[in-house]
């Protein structure tokens, strides 16, 4: 098979969060550890930190492999979904797992992952390990897909776990309230493994501090530490949480020599080290045209804060969403004054864009229904003045679609 044959069989035959939604998660770590005993263990060969949250995990990661490099550490990198290419799931030293690789895993494991029915993300979580072990990392940033307790990448022992913060988002999986989420993101604390909590939230701290030490794992809330405040090039003044916590992951990562210029030069250069797209990205100037990945409530109102800090005339908004999303607890959030480009990204779980038009009406937010996420933007840049804000999100699937 070539690497379009081998994505497509991926994709066809096993369950994929990333289309199919709640059908698709497992629930459970019994296949992932039948793979790596199949691969071997090659997570037992290369050390970790694991990242999990609600909001921030991505870029918490991509900032930590960025600050790894600069200190001329070889570092894997391991973070879903993926915008344009499933590689971008997999990297050592920002460069995306060769095509090859991709190819030859699945070949020689072929009948392994049909016979046992592994999900897609089991597939990909064992794939990453085995090219990090061959490839002999010094360190794998590891994200979690979704949740932390029963998430298949949470085989790993890390040297440090980060978790950045706790929001309703995945409910149907994980819980309907925060402090179940939090429960099960607090399910990637490891015994004797540190564990730092970039957001300080006060009705769910217990829940961390209570599992940190029945695990004998020294907590720190990175929110109430005293940290140097350094830039970072991911724009957007919501990164300065996720800054604050990957400060306190690196000050408890022992082991490793990391000062303070490879940390300002890390900050400073994370999507060049490392390829990250689509956090407060700007594809556009003249109107100014900007994309974020944000796709849930607490997600949206740092993001819409952050755009009612720029400067502009009027504002424009592409937006498209998946079908579990909470509208209720996201639509409040929009401004009544904008223009609004109702679309829904080619996925199986789009949300139908006239669904979407007439749910916004029920919160005073008008605007037109669009065949495509790249038809709703050339409309918005046609009718936007140069002096206007153009918005595109709601999903990592729509933002995917213009980056």
């Amino acid at each position: 098979m070539g690497y379009q044959e081998t994505l497509d069989w991926m994709f066809a035959q096993l369950p994929m969060y990333q289309q199919k939604g709640k059908s698709a998660f497992n629930g459970k770590l019994d296949n992932i550890l039948k793979l790596v005993d199949h691969l071997n263990h090659p997570e037992k060969n290369f050390k970790t930190i694991h990242v999990a949250g609600t909001n921030g995990k991505g870029s918490s990661s991509h900032m930590l492999a960025s600050v790894l490099q600069e200190a001329g550490y070889k570092v894997g990198l391991y973070t879903s979904p993926h915008l344009k290419d499933f590689r971008e799931r997999i990297k050592i030293n920002g460069i995306q797992v060769d095509k090859d690789y991709v190819i030859t895993f699945i070949e020689k494991n072929k009948m392994f992952l049909s016979e046992n029915k592994l999900s897609f993300f089991e597939m990909t979580v064992g794939m990453a390990f085995d090219f990090f072990a061959i490839e002999q990392v010094d360190i794998a940033i590891i994200e979690v897909g979704l949740g932390g307790r029963l998430d298949s990448t949470n085989i790993i022992i890390p040297e440090v776990s980060l978790i950045t913060n706790i929001g309703l988002d995945h409910m149907d999986i994980l819980g309907s309230t925060l402090s179940q989420i939090a429960s099960e993101k607090a399910g990637i604390i490891k015994p004797n493994v540190p564990v730092v909590i970039s957001e300080y939230q006060q009705e769910i701290a217990s829940v961390f501090m209570e599992a940190a030490q029945s695990r004998d794992a020294v907590i720190v809330f990175a929110a109430k530490e005293e940290l140097p405040d350094y830039i970072s090039s991911l724009l957007g003044n919501y990164q300065k949480m996720n800054v604050k916590g990957v400060l306190a992951t690196l000050k408890l990562l022992k082991g490793y020599n990391v000062n303070e210029e490879h940390i300002k030069a890390g900050l400073l250069k994370v999507a060049e080290n490392t390829g990250l797209m689509g956090r407060w990205q700007v594809l556009g100037e003249k109107p100014l045209v900007i994309c974020d990945t944000a796709h849930n409530s607490e997600g949206f109102a740092v993001v819409l804060q952050q755009i009612h800090q720029q400067k502009y005339n009027a504002l424009h908004l592409v937006l498209g969403f998946v079908k579990e999303k909470n509208l209720e607890a996201i639509l409040p959030l929009f401004p009544k004054e904008a223009s609004y480009y109702f679309c829904a990204p080619q996925i199986e779980r789009k949300l139908d864009e006239w669904v979407l038009k007439e749910k916004a009406s029920e919160f005073g937010l008008v605007g037109e229904v669009y065949n495509s996420v790249n038809e709703a933007l050339v409309a918005a840049k046609q009718i936007a003045k140069s002096s206007d804000l153009i918005y595109v999100g709601g999903s990592n699937f729509v933002v995917a679609e213009v980056v």
